[in-house]
């Protein structure tokens, strides 16, 4: 059956309408979901899609819990509670699930890519797509701040507020940078991986242990900063052995993956060198974040054997309208709400402390956690606001019931997309945007002019955009009009 086709045998007339309204232009988001949501295949593995929305759900609660703001004369000061209050440092264990997104990452990316050569496409093709979803609303997010941060000047603000809030609203940058680094290499390592299966996590695992004695026992310079991409694209690596079946998601498998995991976090943290927390912070002499740690990765297997663990109870869950349309509306918005989350955190402390409304009892004390609650509660209505506003970029072009960040596959590819000199044009694009992110991340609070962005890394990172949506969209120009192809 066509897929736009919403007279399925059996339809309820309701389900038929917001289908109809859904496909409508202007059809509302929340229809839109709602048929994505009923039109999802038998075949799809929905914990997946879980999982990620869980992910991107506890980063975001974990970086609102953490920062302790306070107000006075002096203006506005802010530290996080990992420093002053050591109780929180194991609950790191919990929230930190950044594994878990290039756990997911990797299997969608696995099944995105065959899928897509399978129909005859390129890996450039691939590429292009898969960067889209997330340059498109960083592109976003960087030219609303510049904005904003020009206003604020005008309107005499001063230039070190101006300084540290836009630095602290682009601390997600970080995990972009590395990430659309992974998704470049995606193609590569997954013909890696077709050859080599586990032994790739575990040589790149070898590789971060070997980082982490050159850096911590032997004190090499810059040697470990290689683990920022070994430790990550060895988490996705274990995405594309979910995917094709190499790890299974068997308790047989999954349950020792969990307590062995478990285990050697205990060893290296509580009894090795390195520190129990899983976020970094200052004063501390080794971090298990900046760059990733051995410690980290068993996080990540432990996470990752829970995970598998919990995929069929997961997926019996999900077959409930419900909780499988929250998943699908998250999923539709997961990179707005991890950019702009804590935008959303800087606009609730301008209201809530800036005004004096919010008391400041002693981190970590019980009014202290009593207060996270409405915390909480108001930064999520403030990013809802946000994503409401600028959601639609990411979900601009999305074909209904893709997985976040998938293109539609193509039946052939274009000869735009085939040319060698589009891979290597898509690749410096690519280098140019993760140069300019990493730029912007390391930046730190200082003043950088009137975008409040250095000017040299925004330019870049314009250039890098721009290339890639002008490849992006000479190959969509130059591809060819075959039957099935998709509209």
């Amino acid at each position: 059956m066509a897929e736009g086709d919403t007279r399925e045998p059996g339809a309820t007339p309701g389900a038929r309408r917001t289908a109809w309204r859904a496909r409508r232009p202007g059809g509302s988001p929340v229809a839109r979901i709602r048929q994505a949501a009923q039109r999802t295949p038998a075949r799809r593995d929905r914990y997946v899609d879980l999982v990620r929305a869980f992910a991107i759900t506890a980063v975001v609660t974990g970086h609102w819990l953490v920062v302790s703001i306070t107000h006075g004369p002096g203006g506005f000061a802010g530290r996080t509670v990992l420093e002053t209050v050591p109780w929180t440092r194991p609950l790191t264990w919990v929230f930190q699930v950044m594994p878990l997104f290039f756990l997911v990452g990797g299997y969608a990316n696995a099944a995105s890519l065959t899928s897509h050569l399978r129909r005859g496409g390129v890996a450039t093709a691939w590429v292009l797509g898969r960067t889209a979803r997330l340059v498109r609303p960083t592109t976003v997010l960087l030219c609303t701040l510049a904005a904003v941060a020009l206003a604020a000047r005008l309107a005499g603000v001063g230039p070190s507020l101006i300084g540290l809030g836009v630095w602290l609203a682009l601390i997600p940058l970080w995990f972009l940078v590395v990430y659309i680094a992974v998704v470049v290499l995606a193609p590569a390592m997954y013909a890696l991986h077709r050859r080599a299966g586990l032994a790739v996590p575990v040589v790149l695992a070898a590789l971060v242990g070997a980082g982490d004695l050159t850096r911590l026992a032997l004190d090499v310079p810059y040697v470990g900063q290689a683990n920022y991409l070994l430790a990550w694209l060895a988490v996705h690596q274990l995405g594309f052995a979910w995917q094709d079946g190499r790890l299974p998601a068997r308790p047989l498998v999954a349950a020792p993956m969990a307590v062995l995991g478990a285990g050697a976090l205990v060893a290296l943290t509580v009894a090795g060198p390195y520190p129990v927390s899983m976020v970094g912070f200052p004063g501390e002499a080794i971090q298990n974040t900046a760059p990733p740690t051995l410690a980290l990765l068993a996080l990540a297997t432990a996470q990752t054997g829970v995970a598998l663990c919990l995929r069929d109870l997961g997926n019996r869950w999900l077959r409930r309208p419900g909780p499988w349309t929250t998943v699908v509306a998250v999923n539709s918005v997961i990179m707005t709400l991890f950019l702009w989350h804590m935008t959303a955190l800087i606009i609730g402390a301008l209201a809530l402390y800036g005004t004096g409304v919010m008391p400041q009892p002693e981190p970590g004390s019980l009014p202290w956690v009593l207060l996270r609650i409405p915390w909480l509660l108001c930064l999520a209505v403030i990013l809802a606001a946000l994503v409401a506003v600028f959601g639609r970029a990411e979900r601009r072009g999305e074909p209904l019931g893709a997985s976040p960040g998938a293109r539609a596959p193509v039946a052939a590819a274009s000869p735009a997309a085939r040319a060698p000199v589009a891979a290597v044009l898509t690749v410096l694009g690519a280098a140019a945007v993760v140069a300019a992110l990493l730029a912007v991340a390391l930046a730190g609070p200082a003043y950088h002019g009137p975008t409040g962005l250095p000017p040299a890394a925004l330019a870049v990172y314009l250039a890098g955009a721009s290339l890639l949506a002008l490849l992006r969209r000479r190959h969509r120009d130059h591809r060819p009009e075959t039957a099935g192809s998709p509209a």
